[in-house]
């Protein structure tokens, strides 16, 4: 089988096409900048490259690996190229504003949205969680086929719609996202990264880890994120009265309603995790994995 990746020599598409490679599967990177390209293929070794979309016609499986604010522009020229039965998978973060333009652009083909719950510094796919939104009968048709391919190499699958997606996103990557960039702000402004390394503990170890590896992202994917999620600027200022009130007791000196209130919140979140118990753990093995 042939996987034709578009945006191939990006982070994530170049992940896709190595991991591709080593599962056996014939791969096409489709880029516009023809150094990117040649760069992309002299790391990964055996792939094909092309500057023009119409080298997808030689391949089964279609993969867009391109930014949302692109997206539109790359489908409607790659539709003319498009025939049956060869299938479309996009792997945005966001999934309403791409499903809803293949569906308006691509007549000829089955297409599905796809979200690895990662980025490129994954080792593999065993234990990551991935996210499938069909809308159809045949996409659903085609969810439990990538679902299956999927789950016999030990990841996780779940099925939403684009909707239901976007809104979870908003929270797990818009809010997350904020919390690392404000944080790596805050952090820059005191101007003691270096000497607070030296002497940190494992909870700073975390949080200046979540800072930095969002900080090292493209900040036009972050910017992506944060203006096209549902809600999320409604969600992160609900965090900003969170944190403003968080604040006013540690001015205040409330020591009594400060541990009332981690007391409450201890008692909530039992209740939604059931592993919450293991966090303190689970900390601990990620910072010697650092």
């Amino acid at each position: 089988m042939k996987i034709a990746i578009i945006g191939g020599y990006g982070k994530m598409g170049r992940w896709c096409a190595d991991y591709l490679l080593q599962d056996g599967r014939e791969v096409l990177l489709i880029g516009r900048d023809e150094k990117k390209l040649l760069k992309a293929k002299q790391e990964l070794g055996s792939v094909e490259v092309s500057s023009s979309l119409e080298a997808v016609k030689g391949a089964e499986v279609i993969l867009l690996s391109v930014p949302i604010d692109s997206f539109e522009e790359v489908v409607k020229g790659l539709c003319p190229y498009i025939s049956p039965p060869q299938i479309v998978l996009d792997i945005t973060s966001i999934k309403e504003i791409p499903v809803r333009v293949m569906h308006k652009h691509i007549k000829n083909a089955v297409t599905l949205g796809v979200h690895p719950m990662f980025g490129p510094g994954a080792r593999g796919i065993a234990g990551q969680n991935f996210v499938l939104t069909p809308t159809s009968e045949k996409e659903r048709a085609l969810a439990q086929k990538v679902r299956q391919y999927l789950e016999t190499r030990g990841a996780r699958v779940s099925l939403m719609t684009p909707v239901e997606h976007d809104k979870m996103m908003a929270i797990v990557l818009g809010l997350s996202h904020l919390v690392a960039i404000a944080s790596a702000d805050t952090l820059s402004s005191l101007n003691k990264i270096k000497q607070t390394k030296i002497v940190s503990g494992s909870t700073y170890k975390v949080l200046l880890t979540l800072a930095e590896s969002v900080i090292s992202e493209d900040p036009q994917f972050c910017a992506s994120l944060q203006m096209n999620l549902p809600d999320v600027a409604k969600i992160e200022r609900l965090f900003q009265k969170k944190i403003a009130s968080w604040v006013d007791l540690v001015e205040n000196k409330d020591r009594k309603e400060f541990i009332q209130r981690m007391n409450t919140l201890r008692e909530r979140l039992k209740k939604e995790a059931p592993d919450f118990e293991k966090a303190y753990q689970n900390m601990y093995k990620l910072v010697e994995g650092l």
